[in-house]
């Protein structure tokens, strides 16, 4: 089955204004402080549709594109647009406890009010889903061979050193999603969900986790 899902078309006319939406893309960003004291959990989803700049928008398709067309044509097209679904909220979810925990610990007022929009965090996520199917080996992350299940974390860490306005702790949250999803009980949880809904199993080829049929 070719792969048909229709989230980068999507995000690109946003971004280009040709599908219009009533709101400006920083009214939607997501933050600790918008969600739980602005009680606006619309951003748990609508914010990873928006993205700062032409590049911003363009690493993140490209990477979606690599990373969704593999996993989709696994999982199939449904499987993946629920899972996709999830994995958004979830990161999102993530990123409001990271900042008020943040602020609480650090007693900075920062964490709390930071706000991102764009799609990163799920991409994250989605390259720790794709490392942890993938059969043991190395991966080239900014001129270095590392071993593949390390990968999302060394490109983590590259990001954060190149691009300072990137939002360390949005991509931080995407790969705690992840993780959640290929190596606890949740991700096990989630797929019988997404199967009850759907009539279709997803299979996974296990290599590195414990939980969700991984070994």
């Amino acid at each position: 089955m070719a792969p048909r899902f229709t989230q980068p078309p999507i995000k690109v006319l946003l971004y280009l204004g040709i599908i219009n939406v009533p709101w400006e893309k920083w009214q939607v960003c997501i933050s600790a402080e918008s969600v739980l004291k602005g009680h606006d959990y619309k951003r748990l989803f609508f914010s990873t549709f928006e993205h700062g700049d032409d590049m911003h928008l363009y690493y993140n398709m490209v990477s979606f594109l690599v990373k969704g067309r593999s996993l989709e044509r696994r999982y199939g097209s449904t499987n993946f647009a629920f899972l996709l679904i999830m994995i958004t909220v979830m990161t999102n979810v993530i990123y409001v406890a990271l900042g008020q925990t943040l602020t609480n610990t650090l007693d900075d007022g920062y964490y709390m009010k930071s706000c991102a929009i764009g799609f990163s965090g799920v991409i994250f996520a989605l390259k720790v889903l794709t490392s942890s199917e993938s059969p043991r080996g190395r991966e080239l992350v900014g001129g270095l061979w590392i071993p593949t299940r390390y990968a999302a974390w060394a490109e983590l860490i590259l990001i954060h050193l190149l691009v300072p306005n990137a939002s360390f702790m949005g991509h931080f949250a995407g790969i705690l999603a992840g993780l959640i999803y290929t190596s606890t009980p949740v991700g096990t949880l989630m797929d019988e969900l997404i199967t009850s809904l759907t009539g279709e199993q997803i299979i996974h080829e296990p290599y590195y986790y414990g939980w969700n049929g991984y070994s």
